[in-house]
């Protein structure tokens, strides 16, 4: 895929193909986590203002860019006021989410046990992340819901996987501990 034009993308590419390139996924995971929050901390990633327009009906998915030598994927999130997931895996791929704008609300779970189609959640904790502040996601610690905490703004987050993540799975809850599982397929927004 091209390469994207907007602000701090040449130095966002170089950073991320430097750290895809390092030993483990936790070591991966970290470089491009403190990568992300020097770019937009320091002012020098700009996203291209496509990425701050909200689809009315669910947050928007855009696709920024993909390395075909090293196969990972960025991905622009515009989350609409109260728009948000359901509880979701990331199919066994890793990935860092940085806030480019506004303040999401990131809430982890634990998988407990799984029986019978059924699985069992615990929620372990929840972050409002606010700009410049970024996570990472290594499975199998995976299970979690992103949800916009701006009010009537809407908020941007910049998620970089380990490839192209075309599909998840989505877990429906039956009683608030125990849920469904289901597999979505993701698409992308213009």
């Amino acid at each position: 895929m091209k390469q994207p034009d907007f602000q701090g993308a040449d130095r966002l590419i170089a950073m991320l193909d430097a750290a895809v390139r390092l030993p483990t996924v936790a070591d991966i995971t970290a470089a491009i986590k403190q990568g992300l929050c020097g770019l937009v901390n320091n002012q020098e990633l700009v996203l291209p203002r496509a990425v701050q327009t909200e689809c009315g009906d669910h947050y928007a998915r855009r696709l920024l860019y993909k390395s075909e030598q090293h196969g990972y994927s960025v991905v622009a999130m515009t989350w609409g006021p109260e728009q948000g997931t359901v509880l979701h895996d990331h199919a066994g791929m890793w990935c860092v989410e940085a806030v480019c704008s506004g303040r999401i609300k990131v809430t982890q779970y634990e998988l407990l046990e799984q029986r019978g189609g059924q699985y069992r959640f615990e929620q372990r904790g929840a972050v409002e992340a606010e700009v410049g502040s970024a996570g990472c996601l290594i499975p199998p610690h995976e299970y979690h819901t992103i949800a916009n905490c701006c009010g009537e703004n809407c908020a941007v987050s910049l998620h970089i996987y380990g490839g192209d993540m075309t599909q998840c799975h989505v877990f429906e809850s039956r009683d608030g501990e125990w849920y469904t599982r289901a597999t979505r397929a993701l698409a992308y927004d213009a």
